[in-house]
This record gives C-alpha cells, structure tokens and sequence, in this order.
C-alpha cells in the first residue's frame, strides 16, 4: 500500500461518519415538516416501507440478502418480536413526541437514550455502575430539565408533560432493543431489515385502528421517503462502515456529538423554530453528561 493510499485509508472512516452525522442531523427538522401532512403513524408506515426497500436493494447489490435462508428459526422469529422494538413501537413513540413538542426540545430530549442504555444494562446484562455514570445522570437529567421547562428548572413547569414523557419513554424502548441486540450474531443490516419487514404488520395494524387516511399530499410521501432512506436506512449502513475498518474507533464515534448542535442550527433554518438559549445550555448538558459516562467507561477499560 502506497502512503497515498494509506493517508486515504485512514481517512475513509472519519468521511463516512462526517456523512452519517450531517444525514442524521436533517431528521429532527424532517420529522417536524413531515408531520405537517402526516400523522405520526402514516409517517411511520411510509419511512418503514422505504427503508425496508432501500436494505433490501442493499443487501442484494451486496449479494448478502441470500444469508436470510441460512438463520436459524429462532433468529427469524427474533425479528418479529425485535421489529415490535423498533421501528414500530420506537418511532411510533417518538414521532408522537415531535407531534407534540417543538422539534428542538425532541431531539435534545432524545440523546439521553445512551445514558438510559448504561442504567438498564445493569439489571438486564449485569453490569456494574460506575460513579462517573451516575454523576452523568445527574448532569444529563439537569439538561433535561433546562430544556423541558425552557430554562426555568426551578419551577418544574413543563409546557408540555406527555411530550416529554414520551420523548424520554423512547429512550427506553430504544436502550432495550439495543441491549436485546447485544448478542445477535446476524449480519446487522440484515437484522434491521429483517425488523423492519416483520414490524410492517405491526405499523400497518396501527394506522387501521387509528383509523388513518391513506397518505395524499406529495409533501408526506415525500417526507416519509427521506425519513425511511436516511434515518432509518443509509445513515445506518454508512456509521457501521465508518466504524468497522477505523483504528480508532471510539474517535469516530465522537463524531456523533456533532449531530445534535448541526440539528438545531437547520431546525431554526429549516423549521424556522427560534432556538430558545436553554435548549442549547441544556443540549450542553445532555452532551457534557454523555461525555463524562464516556470518559468513565474509558477509564474503567484501561484499568481492567
């Protein structure tokens, strides 16, 4: 390998993470415009069925979509009960949530779910807490309060009740489907199809019993594509790419901090919310607390 080629290599990881990170940053703002024209299970039903074809069409350039006919019936009825996790009862919750609140208070709320994750795994996985986790609860749920009550944590008012609930409920459902993914040796953009295909029946008995409208405004159709391609399809593949082949892939991984700040800027452009100074203090805090159970973690491997 030349030394261009390995400057190139060594690049690669931290161009597609740069990618995954702007992709993911557009959803907050799509979520909000889309859910102008859609309810938030149409939304649901129309981003599930994209990207469901969008890894379909994936895994069969790539030549993988065979390996479904070697997993096991266990791992097949893995799906079905995974698919029920996410996306259905997990997007069904948060899309509820950026239904209700303004999409900025929904996506700083939303990136508490790591922390969610680290509590959970102790009685489900048997991990041990950490004190650096729990001074990060304290500063995360501090944000989540600035945020939530628009910088007035003192007077516990929330504009909002239900949408906060359901904002930080999503955590919850998404921290236990990535615990429950912990030991899945299927190939992981074949698990996400095969999730996505099996909640199809989930969301589609949804929008019957709430007795949804089909979808008539291109703006919806529209909304829905670019949901289920980038948020719940490409994005996807494009991180697991970065993180895969990177030296350093906790370094990379940082790179998702970006995320959230490049949302609100395009949800104040975008959306045209005015992006309230608490939000960003309380973003602050959410990422800070994020950062020091990272840091914690970190520090706990090195010593083991």
């Amino acid at each position: 390998m030349t030394p261009e080629s390995s400057v190139t290599s060594s690049r690669r990881p931290y161009v597609l993470a740069l990618g995954a990170v702007a992709l993911w940053s557009t959803v907050a703002s799509a979520f909000k415009l889309t859910l102008q024209y859609l309810t938030p299970a149409q939304l649901l039903m129309v981003a599930s069925v994209v990207s469901c074809l969008t890894l379909g069409t994936l895994l069969l350039l790539r030549g993988q979509l065979g390996e479904v006919r070697h997993l096991s019936r266990g791992q097949r009825w893995r799906s079905v009960w995974l698919g029920l996790l996410n996306p259905a009862l997990y997007y069904w919750i948060l899309l509820q949530a950026y239904d209700r609140l303004p999409a900025q208070e929904a996506q700083a709320l939303n990136y508490t779910w790591a922390l969610v994750l680290t509590y959970l795994a102790v009685p489900l996985l048997g991990q041990r807490l950490r004190w650096t986790d729990i001074v990060a609860g304290g500063i995360c749920y501090g944000g989540v309060l600035v945020v939530a009550t628009k910088g007035r944590p003192w007077s516990m008012e929330f504009a909002d009740p239900v949408g906060t609930a359901l904002a930080l409920g999503s955590t919850i459902v998404w921290a236990l489907y990535w615990i429950y993914n912990t030991r899945d040796e299927v190939n992981p953009v074949l698990r996400l199809f095969l999730n996505f295909l099996c909640s199809l029946p989930w969301i589609i008995t949804l929008v019957v019993v709430e007795n949804s409208p089909w979808p008539t405004t291109w703006q919806g159709w529209a909304g829905g594509a670019y949901v289920g391609m980038f948020e719940m399809g490409i994005t996807f593949v494009l991180w697991l790419s970065a993180l895969r082949p990177a030296s350093n892939a906790s370094r990379v991984s940082n790179l998702i901090f970006l995320s959230p700040f490049v949302s609100l800027l395009l949800i104040g452009r975008l959306v045209g919310e005015q992006v309230l100074a608490s939000t960003w203090l309380g973003l602050v805090l959410i990422i800070g607390g994020l950062g020091v159970q990272r840091w914690g973690a970190r520090s706990a491997e090195l010593d083991g």
